[in-house]
């Protein structure tokens, strides 16, 4: 496909449920106000936890996107990734009827799935026997029940699949979602992600790995980049984007809040959960979002990076921007919002992807929170504890996930 032919994509929509908020609005000001939606876990009995703080998504209400028999059959991660959906066709303002459903599709990222589903049945099953399995325990469990309920609710009979790249997983289903669109195989696509394993299982294995912060003070945790760091706080959420092909955008007077325009991957074949000495693949996946985008490196505003707050990510990710951008790197602004809302695992691209876009419609940049003691490891701007005000026509925002996989994208101003 070369790029005289390929088709434009644009993002029409954006809904959000996070640990920030759960709207553009709240969302949005919480991350540029540096008002972190980390606290004492809610969720679950954390008294024997080995992690007692997490970014959960407060006071959502799956009953006013779904009925109480829907509510009671489906998992909290398609709960937050329908409702999502929900609010991101809204504010596209798209009638999604007639023809155009058989051109429309929808594409999740799901790190986990049901996690909380597999633990309660697995314990029912060695206390009480088979018979006392739900019937809808594997609906419950399985990953792509959120693209499939999204596809279902909104009438989609396009593409309908799923992602799990681990961290990566809904910035990959952002920049496969573009790429149907670019090959004239679909007109419109909802994709981003969705996850909710704020569950002991979930927090005691992330521990175990030695990934998640002994630090329990919510205010102070997630760092990224300062030279404190000692691993991420656990998160949960879903962000949705409306991906339109731009001419359909342009032909019922969308809103466009920016243009895909790059999107790279590679793998690391390195170390299942390391990343590649001196963020060798994130490198080559930043180069690629570039190459795709037929951008110069000194194009890029602003870079929200990955910055899971552990040692070794933030300083390979520091490393890779380095070889990247080359002496440019230290006049090019970067910050992590995870510091707001911890690691959202499977659902992370897609609401730093939602904060990246909202970076350019308001020229604008998030801070990186609690950032207060230099790493010589990490050296660039990045944005430290107060938002700013700047010119914003390029971003790229990076996504790396267990495995060894890589992924950024490139949004542009439209």
């Amino acid at each position: 496909m070369s790029a005289a032919t390929r088709r434009r994509v644009v993002i029409t929509g954006i809904g959000i449920k996070a640990p920030t908020g759960l709207d553009i609005k709240s969302s949005w000001r919480s991350a540029v106000n540096g008002l972190s939606g980390i606290g004492r876990v809610s969720l679950l009995d954390v008294e024997t936890s080995p992690a007692k703080i997490a970014g959960e998504v407060k006071g959502f209400e799956p009953s006013q996107y779904m009925n109480v028999k829907d509510t009671r059959r489906t998992s909290r991660f398609v709960q937050l990734g329908l409702a999502s959906a929900i609010d991101a066709l809204d504010d596209s303002g798209m009638d999604l009827s007639g023809e155009l459903v058989l051109r429309s599709g929808c594409i999740l990222g799901v790190g986990l799935g049901g996690l909380a589903e597999i633990e309660k049945n697995a314990l029912l099953l060695e206390e009480k026997g088979n018979r006392r399995i739900s019937p809808f325990f594997i609906p419950y469990a399985i990953p792509n029940m959120a693209s499939g309920l999204v596809s279902l609710r909104l009438g989609l009979k396009g593409p309908n699949l799923c992602i799990a790249t681990a961290c990566s997983s809904a910035s990959h289903a952002i920049g496969e979602g573009a790429q149907w669109i670019r090959s004239g195989k679909a007109d419109v696509m909802v994709c981003g992600g969705a996850e909710a394993v704020v569950t002991p299982l979930g927090m005691a294995g992330f521990a175990a790995l030695r990934a998640l912060t002994l630090n329990d003070d919510p205010n102070t945790a997630s760092r990224p980049f300062d030279r404190l760091r000692d691993g991420f706080v656990m998160g949960e959420g879903a962000a949705i984007l409306i991906l339109e092909e731009l001419e359909l955008a342009k032909s019922r007077g969308a809103q466009i809040y920016g243009e895909l325009v790059g999107y790279g991957v590679s793998g690391d074949a390195s170390h299942i959960t390391a990343p590649a000495p001196d963020g060798e693949g994130a490198q080559r996946a930043m180069s690629m979002a570039l190459d795709d985008a037929k951008l110069n490196p000194t194009d890029v505003s602003y870079i929200n990076a990955h910055g899971t707050s552990t040692q070794l990510n933030d300083s390979c990710e520091t490393a890779a921007i380095h070889k990247v951008f080359g002496d440019s790197a230290y006049s090019i602004p970067v910050s992590s919002t995870k510091g707001v809302t911890g690691h959202c695992l499977g659902a992370t691209g897609a609401i730093e992807a939602v904060y990246s876009l909202l970076a350019i419609r308001d020229n604008l940049m998030p801070p990186t929170i609690n950032y207060e003691e230099p790493d010589p490891l990490c050296d660039l701007d990045y944005i430290p504890n107060e938002a700013r005000e700047s010119q914003v026509d390029v971003v790229l925002s990076n996504s790396f996930g267990f495995g060894g996989t890589n992924c950024s994208l490139a949004f542009r101003d439209y």
